[in-house]
């Protein structure tokens, strides 16, 4: 089984524009991302999936891979879609282009179901929510499973809701992690179904493949992402890997 990754980087960005290319400790954030993909043990290769030539440019300068895709797409998945019908590979990851944190062993864990069981079409990850502001916090997609571990839903609301105060609830909360993982031809025929009601009503395309009959296994970790979205989120990460060093 051919395991490949891609990165989806789009430069355009409402709230930190040209964020792949931001510096962190000398490198651009892509940089950072794809060195820790390449890392993982159950991935073969890695690729920038771009619309931009200053990102592929600066992709090609450190020495990775990258492709063009078209400046149309609306998400990351139909970014890597594109870039997915031309690559030889039988499972394909989507790793956020936006967590320069992330770590290998992390991505091995959502890849490893999807190779000892054929039948999954889809897996992502879930970390338990042990901060109330994080629980009630939009930005933070929550997640519930049922007994064998497949998504029942995603939301921005706090899931589940507990008639009890936070740190008395006796059920966890879990935050979704956005990596996924699919089976190639999957990956192209979910990325060509129509956006479904309730993906547009939480603005989350996962809710998509739930809509449509798909199911996705969600696999839990003790990683606690963090994304870089605004400059005070860039300038919290610097500090973090400077602290690293």
């Amino acid at each position: 089984m051919k395991v490949v990754a891609f990165i989806p980087a789009r430069f355009g960005s409402t709230r930190l524009n040209g964020k792949p290319l931001a510096n962190i400790c000398g490198k651009p954030m892509v940089q950072w991302v794809y060195e820790k993909a390449r890392a993982a043990r159950l991935i073969n290769d890695v690729t920038v999936a771009t619309d931009d030539e200053r990102i592929l440019r600066a992709v090609k300068d450190f020495g990775g891979k990258a492709v063009m895709t078209s400046p149309a797409h609306s998400s990351g998945t139909d970014r890597i879609a594109e870039a997915a019908r031309g690559a030889h590979a039988d499972i394909v990851v989507n790793i956020q282009g936006d967590e320069p944190l992330i770590e290998p062993g992390l991505i091995d864990r959502a890849v490893a179901p999807m190779l000892d069981d054929p039948g999954l079409l889809s897996c992502t990850l879930k970390t338990r929510i042990k901060d109330e502001d994080e629980y009630r916090n939009p930005n933070a997609v929550k997640v519930v499973t049922d007994r064998d571990g497949y998504a029942l839903y995603f939301s921005r609301s706090p899931l589940p809701h507990y008639k009890t105060p936070f740190n008395e609830a006796k059920l966890p909360a879990y935050k979704h992690i956005g990596l996924y993982v699919y089976r190639r031809d999957f990956l192209i025929e979910f990325a060509a179904l129509k956006p479904s009601p309730l993906e547009e009503a939480e603005s989350l395309e996962q809710l998509r493949a739930l809509e449509n009959g798909f199911r996705i296994k969600v696999v839990e970790t003790d990683y606690n992402p963090v994304s870089v979205d605004t400059p005070e989120d860039l300038e919290k990460v610097r500090g973090l890997m400077k602290g690293r060093k």
